[in-house]
């Protein structure tokens, strides 16, 4: 039994590989968690900051006087720079794939 390999040589295989793996770690940095729930705690405290920035004064009788959807938007806003800053500090590492996959042994 004879393989095909369709007219394939070592060096065009090695780039294939090459440029997967290159685009798995771009995905892989993309999709990081850390980025998606940062982003959307920014984004979610920086609607919530607002909506409490001016409170209604049912709303404040509601919570006894304490303005809460100006306090829970700037936590959620201190935690999303959090997560992003911690991305940015330690961004995820690449991956590394083994040379002896291919062996053949």
């Amino acid at each position: 039994m004879s393989a095909e390999h369709h007219d394939y040589s070592e060096h065009d295989v090695q780039r294939e590989v090459t440029d997967l793996q290159a685009k798995s770690a771009t995905a892989a940095r993309i999709f990081d968690l850390r980025r998606i729930i940062g982003g959307l705690f920014v984004l979610y405290g920086i609607i919530i900051t607002i909506a409490g920035i001016n409170p209604s004064d049912s709303s404040l009788d509601k919570s006894e006087g304490i303005n809460i959807n100006l306090w829970t938007g700037l936590g959620m806003l201190a935690l999303g720079i959090f997560f992003l800053t911690w991305l940015k500090l330690k961004p995820a590492a690449p991956v590394r794939v083994d040379e002896e996959e291919g062996d053949g042994s």
